[in-house]
């Protein structure tokens, strides 16, 4: 019999011998009756300083059956179905297209080729090697790939960020994702820990294996491939135009552009393809020594190996808007991550160890279509790209970031001279100030902000906590209108899918939209 127990809960000095010991006692039989375990979730518990604990839960295999006398903690788990995919009956004349290699391009992708559809795969930018070298690069000179960067090229821009694995959504393709990331080489850890992360230099890894596993089945991958024009007869799709040349006949395209896709999504405006602007959040990034951070989540068992560098998720509601934390990076670094000529972006990565000297958030307030200040379907792509600018002016116009120190930036003065928090922001940087390339709608709600965190997590309100300006791609400023089929409105043949087209808000709920536009893809229509 198979058992799932929850709630079994130790010190951080306990051992595998003690979590079979609690396991055995909550079934009521001895420890020698466990005939195999394996740990189904691991997260800390430090609500009660000093006395933090570890809290598993553990799937249990054992000979005969158990004795739970009602025990709450404990159920038994039945061997999962999963009912086969049917292929539809439809006709498809032309292999299915993929257009993005991110996550949701591919586990649509990977999901199309484990079922024999052979999908062609386009990526606008480089492959993960020589992406790695020309971002490198555009964080050493400025000199920016506008098709390959931090947010275009394999893997999509979560390939240079934590890696992050933790998500909201609750869908049984949570589960795939994270076996295929392991798979393709993610450590074991990201099966079972409660916030998982891949880390960057990982990743890299990853998403090349990914993608020979796409070719593997059958798929085919083009590099260097960007689509420009869609062909449209009657309502339905019929072919894609890349490069602003070749023509490729299509009767299906999943659409898994990314949220930065600007270009891409003009084409798409212009071809009919409906969209709407939704809300997104800007802000800064906000920097701490991470000892800091641990300190103030772990006090004096910070340090504890079993523990590691300490995150964390702060959120204030002012008025009409949240200001809150976002894509927090342990022992990471501030990213330089811009996609267009003369602007800024910034970012958060960390790499699989997270064990740099600092600790990095996104500080981000939320706006509204109402805040973009124009009706059309892109005001929010416009948005974006005004602050994205005015930051590069306020940084120099030399791709210097501006940076400030909390306390000047709380009293609207720009910085002249660093404390003891020096920026790890991968290009070049400008003591600055801030308030000068943000709206005051947001800049005003961030600080109100911060002596609530201060309270919330010790040390968040340091006078020498240093932002790096602007973060502004939190999620996709629009959304393509889908209907029941998940095609876009009015474009038979046509699946939007993901974080570009306004589905998805991270790496995991994108791959299982991903997955979830390819099922039903397979399910309208035979093999090609």
């Amino acid at each position: 019999m198979k058992y799932i127990i929850n709630n079994i809960r130790v010190s951080l000095d306990d051992d595998i011998e003690d979590i079979k010991r609690i396991a055995a006692k909550k079934l009521k039989i001895s420890v020698k009756d466990i005939k195999n375990f394996k740990i189904a979730k691991e997260s800390v518990d430090a609500r009660r300083k000093p006395d933090i604990s570890l809290v598993y839960s553990l799937l249990v295999e054992i000979e005969g059956k158990a004795v739970m006398h009602g025990d709450g903690d404990v159920r038994i788990v039945e061997d999962a179905k999963d009912e086969p995919l049917v292929p539809g009956e439809l006709p498809l004349n032309n292999r299915p297209v993929v257009v993005g290699l991110g996550p949701a391009g591919m586990f649509a992708a990977l999901t199309l080729a484990q079922n024999g559809y052979r999908p062609l795969v386009i990526e606008r930018g480089e492959r993960v090697d020589r992406r790695t070298e020309i971002v490198h690069r555009y964080w050493e000179t400025g000199e920016l790939d506008v098709e390959t960067n931090v947010q275009f090229g394999e893997g999509g821009a979560g390939t240079f960020s934590d890696g992050k694995l933790t998500t909201r959504i609750n869908d049984r393709r949570c589960e795939k994702v994270l076996e295929e990331f392991h798979k393709s080489g993610a450590h074991d850890e990201i099966l079972y820990k409660s916030k998982p992360h891949i880390g960057t230099d990982v990743l890299k890894n990853v998403v090349a294996d990914l993608r020979n596993r796409i070719i593997d089945a059958g798929g085919e991958v083009r590099f260097n491939t960007k689509l420009t024009s869609l062909k449209i007869r009657d309502g339905k799709l019929v072919g894609i135009v890349v490069n602003d040349g070749e023509e490729i006949p299509a009767d299906v395209v999943i659409l898994a552009i990314g949220h930065s896709a600007r270009d891409t999504y003009e084409a798409l405006l212009n071809c009919g393809v409906e969209f709407k602007p939704k809300p997104f959040s800007i802000g800064v990034r906000i920097e701490h020594p991470q000892e800091i951070i641990n300190h103030a989540q772990f006090g004096k068992a910070a340090g504890h190996a079993k523990l590691g560098p300490a995150d964390y998720q702060l959120f204030y509601r002012t008025g009409d808007r949240t200001v809150y934390t976002f894509c927090m990076c342990p022992g990471g670094v501030v990213v330089a991550s811009a996609s267009e000529m003369e602007s800024i972006v910034t970012n958060g990565m960390s790499e699989f160890a997270r064990d740099k000297e600092n600790a990095n958030s996104a500080l981000v307030v939320s706006v509204e279509p109402q805040d973009f200040g124009s009706s059309h379907p892109l005001a929010g792509v416009a948005f974006q790209r005004n602050w994205e600018r005015l930051a590069y002016k306020v940084g120099g116009s030399n791709n210097s970031a501006p940076v400030q120190r909390l306390e000047d930036f709380i009293l609207g003065q720009a910085t002249t001279r660093l404390g003891s928090v020096r920026p790890s922001y991968t290009g070049k940087t400008k003591m600055s100030d801030i308030n000068l390339c943000l709206p005051s709608f947001v800049t005003n709600p961030m600080k109100e902000s911060i002596s609530y965190f201060d309270r919330k997590l010790k040390g968040f309100g340091m006078k020498d906590a240093l932002l790096t300006g602007v973060e502004t791609r939190t999620s996709s400023p629009v959304r393509i209108t889908r209907g029941d089929t998940l095609e876009a409105i009015g474009i038979k043949g046509l699946y939007p899918s993901g974080e570009g087209a306004g589905y998805a808000g991270g790496i995991v709920s994108a791959s299982v939209d991903g997955i979830r536009v390819a099922e039903q893809i397979i399910k309208t229509y035979r093999q090609p």
